[in-house]
């Protein structure tokens, strides 16, 4: 900091020139300038003006000491963007399996758990609204993964600023920590006994980045979006729940059974007609898929009689019997059962108990055998 500036020349002179050097030395600037100068005398003559600026180091207190902090705060800020994009990243990776495995019906690895973790996996409480909730996940990973990785880098997208881009992570991760922690609540008064890796490890992803995300809010800062975290947290539970109170799939009447397989018997006697349809309904490859427990189909077995009921191409959606979080066998979820009885005829689906006429005209069964048959 320049302190000091003196002219070693003489008050009286005056000076027109350029400046040819200056040196420097233990604190000191000297500009040396040579100019012409008028003298005591008549004639004119050449003398050295020197400028001294003497340079004071900084106080205590002062900028010096400023920098040091502001760079580890902006370290330490930077260390955090970058854990929020690798934990974001990890659970994106971790949702677009699960989503993968959920829009094709496959069985996911559980290393912990067992079948429980695929029987949560494909419970009703996988679907929000028929959207996968790992789609969400998925989704919800993606942005903060995203968002965390070029603040990092500085440049983030849309214009948008640094204080927007780090509120629009804490909304994604506050919905998220809500969301993990309805589903806490569901596994452990659902489905009690049971574990899911995949569950437990995208509710501590969800809470660490909830946690990293507030460390870079101050104490005021945070007083002022609480009314917001409050806001979307409790968006998030009216969402879920009103999602599983409004949507009953198949299994959710039976949540609290556990039912173990039984075989139901046919007392009806079969006509010439039934089991000639029967046979036909075979041939073409005409299925019936139904669930042990459902009297609807007893009552569309009673129809075709105890003989031809066994030429049916009958497929029971849980064979295992059903208990809490029990999934439906593969074919039944290939075939996107909604209820049961149901039939798939010639890609054409029936569903509920169908009159034996029905299904003749359905399948092209024959006038004239149908004829001959009564």
């Amino acid at each position: 900091m320049a302190s000091l500036v003196s002219f070693s020349s003489p008050s009286s002179f005056v000076s027109r020139s350029r400046c040819d050097y200056f040196s420097q030395s233990q604190g000191r600037i000297d500009f040396v300038k040579n100019g012409w100068c008028l003298g005591p005398g008549p004639s004119p003559s050449r003398r050295p003006v020197v400028l001294s600026v003497n340079c004071l180091s900084p106080g205590p207190g002062q900028d010096s000491e400023s920098e040091p902090e502001t760079t580890s705060s902006a370290i330490a800020t930077n260390w955090t963007d970058k854990l929020c994009a690798g934990l974001g990243g990890l659970g994106f990776v971790e949702t677009t399996y699960l989503t993968y495995l959920k829009l094709t019906n496959s069985d996911a690895f559980c290393p912990i758990g067992g079948g429980s973790c695929g029987d949560i996996l494909n419970s009703d409480y996988a679907v929000v609204f028929g959207v996968p909730l790992p789609l969400i996940g998925m989704v919800a990973y993606g942005l903060v993964a995203s968002l965390g990785l070029q603040l990092s880098r500085k440049s983030l997208p849309f214009g948008m600023d640094e204080s927007t881009g780090r509120l629009i992570i804490l909304g994604s991760t506050t919905s998220m920590a809500a969301a993990s922690a309805y589903f806490l609540y569901i596994l452990g008064t659902r489905f009690s006994g049971a574990s899911c890796s995949y569950c437990l490890m995208s509710a501590l992803l969800s809470f660490s980045l909830f946690f990293i995300s507030l460390r870079d809010f101050g104490l005021e800062e945070i007083q002022k979006v609480v009314g917001l975290q409050l806001c979307i947290a409790s968006l998030v539970f009216v969402t879920l729940n009103t999602s599983y109170s409004t949507s009953q799939p198949i299994s959710s009447s039976l949540a609290e059974i556990d039912l173990p397989y039984f075989t139901t018997e046919i007392t009806t006697t079969s006509s010439p007609f039934a089991v000639s349809l029967a046979k036909h309904l075979n041939t073409m490859g005409a299925k019936m898929y139904g669930a042990f427990w459902c009297s609807h189909c007893l009552e569309q077995k009673q129809m075709f009689g105890l003989e031809a009921a066994k030429l049916l191409d009958y497929v029971e959606c849980f064979p295992d019997g059903y208990r809490k979080g029990t999934k439906m066998a593969k074919a039944c979820t290939d075939a996107k059962i909604e209820g049961f009885p149901m039939w798939v005829i010639n890609g054409q689906i029936l569903s509920g108990e169908q009159e034996l006429s029905e299904l003749a005209r359905v399948s092209g069964f024959e006038y004239n055998e149908f004829s001959q048959l009564t």
